[in-house]
């Protein structure tokens, strides 16, 4: 049930319903959990006696791990994202556009913001969703780790939005550079952060560099672009195997991608990356080092957080201080018995916390008292050079993480990783129709979006 409220957030009405109310399970946050959460919840439940509803800030999803190919220009975001209002219609739950402002746990409500249009303008005022059952799904931002300068000259990559910039930018400094005189004009990038992430970026750059002679830029091409890739640890993809991080290094390296370890930023300014090591020039520059949980969740509805803004769940992923309130994804902090280090944030976390939290609502529901602990399997982690190649470990529970894989293999393995996620969030017809269409998309489709 959604009640109105003054711009103040007080209720100004509250009907009287006659008829019994419907049980309310609200979902924030339409990432690879969250999503997948509520097809589960609406085709399992239906809508007669059950509502549920999503509550998102933005209109479509789109996987998160395909952010840096949207951002280099190498994926079409508009062939791959998902409306939430058609999705929701075909798995019989409700999409409410909007982002989470506070919880009122006393009376079971989620707080949510005003919306405003362009021109800062409110469409909807602050309004207050009801909930029996509430999971908190709503991912993790960047970590700038209060580095000077990060935050008014970085990009990021934690949104559809941000990607869109960055290509935008890319492209407006490799048209400059093509029209530059003297063959010594470069575009240069730093990406901070040597994770999966910054590394995948870094690979998709030099793919769409390539291609651009073919599309409008013919004095453009690969050596125009020089990208530093700037690691404070000492070595890139702590993630993975030594022997795998080593060889996707001399990977990168051998497209031109200097790769500098041991090297912490200290500062940034306009034009420029300040390390403990020197300066780096950078016309472009992406912070990858880190992710942390959104400010909003700070302390939010008196539930227990980390430093990092994560909400601490119990080992049936309920929030420690409430039980009707659960969290999955990268803002939920677990720490698995017998072991020191939470659970790291990637996708396949989310999706087998989405698995558990459907699992575990089914019985509060009904009224069970055995709810199922969650354990995390650790599948291993691939990380993607874009064409050039694939490196990874599986497996990783199983031994240790140390059955490493390369080449087509790990490229298979990667790429089957998506086609399991549009299964999880469509259904099994539905999401290998997907995936006979991408291929087609592949085929028929400029290879780089340009616009």
């Amino acid at each position: 049930m959604l009640d109105k409220t003054n711009t103040d957030g007080v209720m100004a009405s509250e009907r009287v319903v006659a008829k019994k109310l419907k049980t309310q399970i609200v979902v924030v946050g339409g990432g690879a959990g969250g999503l997948e959460l509520v097809r589960k919840l609406g085709a399992h439940y239906g809508r007669e006696d059950f509502d549920i509803i999503l509550v998102e800030r933005n209109h479509t999803h789109i996987w998160k791990p395909l952010l840096h190919e949207v951002a280099a220009g190498s994926l079409d975001a508009n062939l791959d994202e998902v409306g939430y209002r058609g999705h929701g219609h075909r798995w019989g739950y409700r999409f409410f556009l909007g982002s989470m402002e506070s919880i009122d746990r006393e009376a079971r409500q989620v707080v949510i913001a005003p919306i405003l249009d362009d021109d800062g303008s409110e469409l909807i005022g602050r309004h207050r969703i009801r909930y029996d059952w509430l999971v908190l799904a709503i991912g993790a931002v960047s970590n700038d780790f209060g580095t000077p300068g990060v935050r008014q000259h970085c990009l990021f990559l934690d949104t559809r939005r941000e990607a869109d910039r960055f290509r935008q930018k890319l492209l407006d400094h490799c048209l400059r550079v093509s029209r530059a005189e003297g063959a010594d004009a470069r575009v240069e990038i730093a990406i901070v952060g040597g994770g999966a992430t910054g590394v995948e970026l870094a690979a998709e750059l030099f793919n769409a560099a390539a291609a651009l002679r073919h599309y409008g830029l013919e004095v453009f091409d690969e050596s125009r672009l020089h990208v530093t890739l700037v690691e404070a640890g000492p070595r890139i993809l702590p993630a993975l195997p030594e022997k795998l991080a080593d060889a996707a290094k001399g990977e990168l390296e051998n497209l031109g991608v200097r790769v500098l370890v041991n090297t912490k930023v200290v500062e940034v300014r306009a034009g420029e990356v300040v390390t403990n090591a020197g300066i780096i020039p950078a016309d472009l520059k992406i912070w990858a080092a880190g992710v942390r949980g959104p400010d909003v969740l700070k302390d939010i509805g008196g539930l227990e957080t980390t430093r990092s803004n994560q909400l601490v769940v119990g080992p049936t992923l309920q929030t420690s201080r409430d039980e009707r309130i659960l969290a999955i994804g990268d803002c939920a902090f677990f720490v698995a018995s017998g072991e020191t280090r939470p659970i790291p944030p990637r996708a396949q976390a989310a999706h087998q916390m989405a698995a558990t939290a459907f699992t575990n609502i089914k019985a509060l529901v009904a009224g069970k008292p055995n709810l199922t602990p969650f354990v995390y399997r650790d599948k291993g982690s691939l990380v993607s050079l874009s064409r050039f190649s694939t490196v990874g470990s599986l497996m990783g529970n199983l031994v240790g993480g140390r059955m490493a894989i390369e080449g087509r293999l790990a490229r298979i393995m990667y790429i089957s990783l998506y086609r399991m996620h549009l299964i999880a969030i469509h259904g099994w017809l539905h999401g290998l129709a997907l995936v006979a269409i991408g291929h087609v998309n592949q085929v028929i489709r400029p290879r780089l979006k340009l616009h």
